[in-house]
């Protein structure tokens, strides 16, 4: 028999070994994507590429079929409700116009997930609710359209080009500006951003995403050093 003090050591050492491991040893985020686009689709062959469990979706899923095979590892087709309810995390990637819709279909599947929100409004495209939006800003809209997520803004300034072609690149990386009031699902998103082949940049509170909305100067794809210039952070 293993006295006691010494099995508590056993477990403690087991425990902090599991920390240490490489991020592609442990487990992995199922990812569930609704909108499977150039942002989304462009995402979902990165985090698979990485390692993580995919499901891509779209209304009729015949859509997302083919292009979930070609991206291989592992990732799947499914209907926007399945996706939702597969994720642990949830990208929506989506015209603004549709949020509302989205937050009302899959609310119960949505329900205390993190969410990550890569939506835009534009007022040629979207009318008064892009007009309501960027007087406000997002981060203070979206979150009324998507109720009882743990919503992070990601993803929502970097051109799908730039997204597709710069992932882990050697030269700086291209910085992705994130901004959350829950700071659990900002740790994730950053985890994620970072597996992708970009870098993370923290600007603050869902508020402080105006600062990267359309038509401010941090709407655009820069380095991480650039836009930390532009919203003068520290770090």
């Amino acid at each position: 028999m293993i006295p006691s003090g010494l099995s508590r050591r056993i477990l403690l050492c087991g425990a902090a070994s599991l920390l240490t491991l490489p991020a592609a040893a442990q487990a992995k985020m199922k990812i569930g994507i609704i909108g499977s686009g150039r942002i989304g689709g462009t995402l979902a062959r990165l985090w698979a590429e990485a390692g993580y469990p995919v499901m891509m979706s779209a209304r009729d899923i015949e859509e997302v079929r083919p292009r979930a095979a070609k991206i291989g590892h592992g990732a799947q087709a499914g209907t926007p409700a399945q996706a939702a309810a597969f994720g642990d995390v949830v990208l929506i990637s989506v015209p603004f116009g549709a949020l509302p819709q989205i937050g009302k279909d899959y609310a119960r599947e949505l329900k205390g997930k993190v969410v990550l929100d890569t939506c835009n409004p534009y007022l040629g495209r979207d009318g008064e609710m892009a007009k309501d939006a960027l007087e406000r800003g997002t981060g203070i809209v979206n979150p009324t359209y998507l109720p009882g997520t743990r919503l992070v803004r990601a993803f929502n300034q970097i051109n799908a080009a730039a997204l597709a072609s710069d992932a882990h690149r050697a030269d700086e990386k291209i910085g992705v500006p994130l901004a959350a009031d829950d700071k659990a699902a900002l740790e994730i998103a950053k985890r994620l951003v970072i597996d992708a082949g970009f870098e993370p940049v923290v600007v603050g509170g869902l508020a402080t995403a105006k600062s990267f909305d359309p038509g401010n100067p941090a709407y655009h794809t820069m380095t991480a050093r650039e836009l930390r210039a532009i919203l003068k952070l520290k770090s």
